[in-house]
C-alpha cells in the first residue's frame, strides 16, 4: 500500500517555498515547530518541552486517531509537516508514510522515539505501553531535541529527568502490586501489550482481535471462546479506543471478567491534561488489573 502519493498538496507546500525564496525577505524570528506523528509522541514531547520559551509542540493527528499503522497523510498533515522544523514520532514501523516525507521534505529532521530500543514480538512497535520503553524513548526525544535546539539543551535534559523519574517511581509501585498476583495468564484484543506484559510477568495466553476494528467472524470468535475455556484465563482485556461488542459476547459465553486495559493512545489535547495522560491511564491500568487478578 502506497501512505504517500503525489498530491495537489505537496505541489501546493513546494510553491510555497519556491515563492518565500523568491522574495529574498528575511524571515522573521518565530517558535521552534516541533511536530509529533500521534498521541504518545505528543505525551512525551511535551514533558521535555514543558514551557519552554520560543518552543511549540503540535500533535499531527487528532487524540483521537490511536496508532498510525494504516494511516494516510492528509493534505493537512504534509501542510503542517511542511511548516514544521522536527517531526518526531514513534518510529519501529509505527509510521510507514515516513520514507515518502523525507523524500518530499528533505529538511525535516526527523526523530524516531524507539531508536535504540530492541524489538521483539515480531518487531511490534507498541514500546511505550512498557513503563521502560516509555522512559527510554523520553531519553531518546531528550537527546535529539537538545541536539536539534541546542540553546534549550539544558531544559530539555532537566524536564526529561523529572519525567523519567515519575514514571520510574510509577514502574516501581507497578511492579510492588503486580509482581506476586496469583494469576497472570490474560488475553488481549490487540497486540498493543506484549511489552507491558513481560515487564510485569504477565503471560498473554490469547490475542481476539490482531489488528484494532478487524472484528473476529463467527468462527474465530467459537475458536477463541474454545481457547479461553482450555487456558483457564482469568480476565479478557479489551482497549477503551474500540467497540466492546466481542468482549460481550465472550464474556457472556465464557463468564470470564472483561477489563478495560488503555494503551494510551487517544486522549485529552490540552497541554497540561496530556502531559500527566500517560501516568495517569497507567494508574487506571494497575487498578484494572490488580482488580480483575486478584481474585
Amino acid at each position: 500500500m502506497r501512505i504517500l502519493k503525489r498530491s495537489a498538496a505537496v505541489v501546493f507546500v513546494a510553491t510555497l517555498w519556491c515563492a518565500s525564496a523568491a522574495t529574498g525577505r528575511a524571515e522573521p524570528a518565530r517558535p521552534l515547530r516541533i511536530l509529533t506523528s500521534f498521541y504518545p509522541a505528543y505525551i512525551t514531547t511535551l514533558n521535555i518541552v514543558e514551557d519552554t520559551a520560543g518552543v511549540d509542540v503540535e500533535c499531527m493527528t487528532l487524540p483521537t486517531v490511536g496508532c498510525l499503522h494504516d494511516y494516510q497523510l492528509t493534505p493537512g498533515d504534509l501542510i503542517k509537516l511542511s511548516q514544521a522544523d522536527i517531526f518526531v514520532a514513534n518510529g519501529a514501523g509505527m509510521e510507514a508514510f515516513i520514507d515518502k516525507v523525507l523524500q518530499q521534505l528533505p529538511r525535516l529532521k526527523v526523530v524516531e522515539a524507539s531508536q535504540g530500543i530492541s524489538l521483539a514480538f515480531g518487531g511490534n512497535p507498541h514500546v511505550w505501553v512498557a513503563i521502560s520503553g516509555a522512559i527510554a524513548q523520553t531519553h531518546t526525544v531528550a537527546r535529539a531535541l537538545a541536539e536539534a535546539d541546542p540553546a534549550h539543551a539544558a531544559l530539555y535534559a532537566k524536564n526529561a529527568s523529572v519525567y523519567a523519574a515519575k514514571l520510574e517511581r510509577l514502574r516501581a509501585k507497578m511492579h510492588a502490586a503486580l509482581d506476586h498476583l496469583p494469576h497472570r495468564d490474560i488475553v488481549t484484543f490487540h497486540e498493543a501489550f506484549p511489552y507491558f506484559a513481560k515487564e510485569f510477568g504477565l503471560h498473554i495466553v490469547g490475542v481476539v482481535e490482531r489488528e484494532p476494528g478487524s472484528e473476529p467472524n463467527a468462527r474465530e470468535l467459537a475458536d477463541t471462546i474454545a481457547m479461553l475455556k482450555s487456558h483457564q484465563a482469568q480476565a479478557v482485556f479489551a482497549e477503551p479506543q474500540y467497540p466492546a461488542k466481542c468482549a460481550e459476547v465472550i464474556h457472556r459465553e465464557t463468564g470470564i471478567p472483561i477489563g478495560l486495559l488503555d494503551p494510551v493512545v487517544t486522549g485529552p489535547r490540552d497541554p497540561a491534561a496530556a502531559r500527566e495522560a500517560y501516568l495517569r491511564a497507567m494508574e487506571q491500568n494497575l487498578a484494572v488489573l490488580v482488580r480483575t487478578l486478584s481474585g
